[in-house]
């Protein structure tokens, strides 16, 4: 026989005597506390499986844009599409973007990742040459690139084809053309591409980008690889920003961004985000930061803050690796020139009497020509000696927050920054000195002065036995030594890094997969689509608002209401209990009324 007895919120009680079911033994309050305890348990394991599993789920979403390899999903409807041609000095290359339907919560990107085709391979075409070599035939533009749009055409579905925005934006080749031969090449796109193609192609789709403009989307599609827009892990390390434009200084704590420092043959680049907010230390620095500060807001609502960033970026022509071995060659040729006119000597003018190169590997021999006159050089292989000897092409000056060139240079917070180095930085640390990834300037002054001081007949041995990496050719070999002090003067004594600094990586690819401007071209151009999908999401209920909560602050709401419960159950049965041993040591047995479902008799008092 089961029997219940309820005091709240009235008093009731009801039983249930089936035939044949045997009693049901009372089970004690210390064991209904500890079946409660065992259910406490169970939830706070669920609770925990829930978090992890939701963390787990989160964290790989910006993962998934460069180590997802699966064919894009051409027949989901709510897939959409970008185009972006960059249109460089040696050639075009197209790529193809895609990303779902926007969740409706404003403080998300659009999680944007390359197109892939049925073959698992990114959706990408080069043609050569450059945009720039039909300056004196413009009419001849939009049958150059054809090739390029008829390969996306294939490749996005037809029925997305007006809502697929293309971009056309042309870099270093178009900038060097004069204004009008630049005018006369986007004209022509203009007009022949929107007849023969569908796409969503506007005026403003097409234009020649600054160097400021490929280095700020440079910056964004690396940080959004690493998913340093998404600020809902509190795991990564976080940053006080003071928002750009706001009036009463507004100051908000979000991940912390990555600068990237990227060297290549011509010119070095540098971008990081400038948290605080900055001082001039004259107008004349105050106006020429206006050049090399972007402020920006990635987000579609431009009444919120959180995505909006200060980005410092500057070019550097003339510092990339080969240049600067060139500046250093015509240095070396006009100096050594004057010495011996001065002094009568005869050095560098016979491979007999070499000039004595420090930043040549030991006994390695070179040759400088120009002008029809050659120049010999053999290593020393000094490594500190061909810093010393770089260092005057700094052009540094004495005046604060400078770098290279005397350039305006925002302070970096050293303790609280991290940057990635690209291109030469990786080559230098990783192709022969294989020290690729975390760098630790101790280390790799210890490395490089090795291998400068090594003779040039071990270097070839070493070479010809494939103990270096695989694109490593000679040339490589001849010149680390002096890219590689050209590096660290670049780093610590140009951009003025800490030798303590430790928080650099060098890298060729993020995720083993090389990050474009384009990506970060394509986020940042696209950043107001997400508006479509917000309002259309506030138009279907009027609870949308609640799917700007996550799914695990859902089940925060259903835990703290189930735990509740628990307790209301154990305050009832501790009542229960209350009252058991009142009426017990009145003298009545609450026990066998309850059992029998009758009404407790009145006990008669004490005469």
């Amino acid at each position: 026989r089961l029997s219940m007895s309820c005091l709240l919120p009235a008093s009731w009680h009801f039983s249930l005597a089936p035939v044949g079911c045997a009693r049901l033994p009372h089970a004690s309050l210390r064991q209904v506390l500890l079946l409660l305890l065992l259910l406490l348990l169970l939830l706070c394991c669920s609770l925990l499986l829930l978090l992890h599993s939701s963390r787990d789920s989160r964290s790989p979403r910006y993962l998934a844009r460069v180590t997802d390899t699966e064919a894009t999903d051409t027949t989901d409807p709510n897939v959409n599409y970008g185009i972006v041609v960059d249109c460089g000095s040696s050639g075009s290359r197209l790529f193809v973007y895609c990303w779902p339907r926007h969740n409706g919560n404003p403080h998300d990107l659009l999680d944007i990742k390359q197109m892939r085709d049925r073959h698992r391979k990114p959706v990408v075409m080069k043609i050569k040459p450059g945009i720039s070599e039909f300056a004196s035939n413009p009419d001849k533009v939009s049958d150059y690139i054809s090739p390029l749009l008829s390969f996306a055409a294939e490749h996005v579905p037809r029925a997305k084809h007006k809502e697929t925005p293309l971009y056309i934006l042309c870099t270093a080749g178009m900038r060097i053309l004069p204004e009008s031969q630049q005018k006369a090449i986007l004209e022509d796109l203009l007009t022949d591409i929107p007849v023969q193609f569908d796409f969503l192609f506007s005026d403003s789709h097409a234009e020649v980008i600054s160097g400021k403009q490929e280095g700020v989307y440079a910056w964004i599609g690396i940080n959004f690889v690493l998913g340093r827009f998404e600020h809902t892990d509190d795991e990564e390390p976080m940053v006080e920003v003071h928002v750009p434009g706001s009036e009463q200084h507004e100051s908000i704590l979000r991940k912390r961004t990555v600068g990237i420092l990227d060297m290549g043959g011509v010119s070095t680049q540098i971008a990081y985000e400038v948290p605080k907010t900055v001082s001039f230390a004259s107008s004349q620095q105050e106006e020429v930061a206006k050049n090399l500060l972007a402020e920006f807001n990635l987000g579609c609502d431009a009444h919120q803050t959180e995505h909006v960033y200060r980005v410092y970026v500057a070019t550097f022509l003339g510092f990339g690796g080969n240049a600067a071995r060139q500046r250093y060659e015509e240095s070396l040729f006009s100096s050594i020139a004057l010495k011996n006119r001065l002094l009568g000597k005869q050095t560098g003018l016979s491979s007999a009497s070499p000039f004595l190169d420090p930043c040549l590997p030991l006994d390695a021999e070179d040759e400088i020509q120009q002008k029809g006159q050659v120049l010999y050089l053999r290593g020393t292989g000094d490594f500190s000696l061909c810093r010393e000897m770089l260092q005057p092409f700094m052009n540094k000056t004495n005046e604060t927050q400078t770098s290279l060139n005397g350039v305006y240079q925002p302070t970096v917070h050293f303790q609280n920054s991290e940057f990635y180095g690209f291109s030469e930085f990786y080559y230098c640390t990783e192709d022969v000195l294989r020290m690729g990834g975390d760098y630790n300037a101790a280390k790799f002054t210890k490395a490089a002065k090795d291998y400068c001081a090594t003779k040039w007949s071990v270097l070839r041995e070493r070479f010809d036995r494939g103990l270096y990496a695989s694109h490593a050719d000679l040339h490589r070999l001849k010149y680390q030594c002096f890219k590689s002090a050209w590096m660290y003067e670049v780093f610590h004594s140009g951009f003025s890094f800490p030798v303590s600094y430790s928080n650099l990586k060098t890298a060729l690819q993020v995720y083993d997969k090389e990050v474009q401007w384009t990506l970060g071209a394509i986020l940042y151009r696209t950043r107001f689509l997400p508006l479509r999908d917000i309002q259309q999401e506030n138009f279907r209920g009027s609870h949308s608002h609640w799917r700007s909560f996550s799914f695990v602050y859902n089940h925060y709401l259903f835990f703290a209401c189930f735990l509740v419960v628990l307790l209301s159950i154990l305050l009832y049965l501790l009542r229960l209990r209350r009252i058991h041993r009142r009426m017990l040591r009145n003298g009545s047995s609450p026990s066998l009324w309850i059992e029998e479902g009758l009404p407790p008799q009145k006990m008669a008092g004490p005469l």
